[in-house]
């Protein structure tokens, strides 16, 4: 019994340190488990040179990165300067048109002025008039709120229709006569006296003959308003002009208008006193 015991004992100290030596040994991975994936660091680390979805990665990385860092920071408020004489929400001014030009519609009065071949552009500088003094009798006109000039003989006055009075002078053989009216100005009133002269002058040609153009006489500020002369020519003949803007208290203000033909032209020297004589009615 004692020799079956000794065998015994020998027999499981053999398998204890057969155990102990597979222990011992390193185990190999397992080819087709799964392996741990480790998370990629921020930066790739290589001692080459950068591939190109590196490159792409990092540059991605930094504009999305500037991107959220300027719309997180403070915003800097930039300022647009509109062109020289327009305003950021104004459109832009149209050019002025010159004589003959073709008008877009919605054109304002003095565009229409400006591209008519009838009228050239009134200079800058123009002859200022010498005035005589004015005469003491006159026509009451209320609707203008003007005092008009009653012109001596030949002179006389005439039915003012369709004007608000009118004198005439005696009708001459051929062609058109003298005549010197007043009415409230039938065209638009612009801000500018001046302006409304040069209109109300535009106006006048549809008293004168067909293919009337103007030549400029004189302009200059009279008391309350403006004043204008020119020549009107028609074919070989030509009349000598004024009107008269002048604000005599009314809604509209009162144009007094004169023409007189070469045909009459020993009265062209009565327009300065037409022009001296015009006031406002007190």
């Amino acid at each position: 019994m004692g020799a079956i015991y000794r065998g015994l004992a020998v027999v499981a100290a053999v398998a204890v340190a057969a155990v102990g030596v597979v222990l011992a040994l390193p185990s190999r991975p397992d080819e087709t488990g799964a392996r741990p994936v480790a998370a990629p660091s921020a930066v790739p680390v290589s001692s080459g040179p950068p591939t190109a979805e590196a490159t792409a990665e990092a540059t991605v990385g930094a504009t999305v990165g500037a991107t959220v860092e300027a719309t997180a920071g403070p915003t800097a408020e930039a300022t647009v300067e509109p062109a020289s004489g327009v305003s950021g929400d104004d459109p832009a001014p149209r050019p002025t048109p010159t004589p003959g030009t073709s008008l877009a519609p919605g054109y304002t009065a003095m565009e229409a002025l400006y591209a008519d071949e009838r009228l050239p552009r009134l200079p800058a500088k123009v002859k200022r008039l010498k005035l005589p003094r004015a005469g003491k009798s006159v026509i009451k006109d209320k609707r203008t709120g003007l005092a008009v000039p009653n012109l001596p003989k030949p002179w006389k006055s005439y039915g003012p229709a369709p004007f608000t009075s009118r004198q005439v002078l005696p009708k001459p053989s051929k062609g058109p006569r003298g005549m010197l009216v007043s009415c409230p100005v039938p065209i638009e009133a612009q801000k500018s006296d001046r302006d409304t002269a040069l209109l109300a002058a535009r106006w006048t040609l549809n008293h004168h003959p067909e293919g009337s153009k103007i030549r400029w006489l004189g302009s200059q500020r009279i008391k309350d308003g403006w004043t204008l002369l020119y020549q009107v020519t028609y074919g070989k003949r030509s009349s000598r002009a004024a009107v008269m803007v002048v604000d005599g208290g009314m809604s509209k203000p009162g144009l007094v208008f004169i023409t007189v033909p070469d045909t009459q032209r020993n009265r062209w020297r009565d327009i300065p006193h037409a022009i001296a004589g015009v006031r406002v009615l007190r």
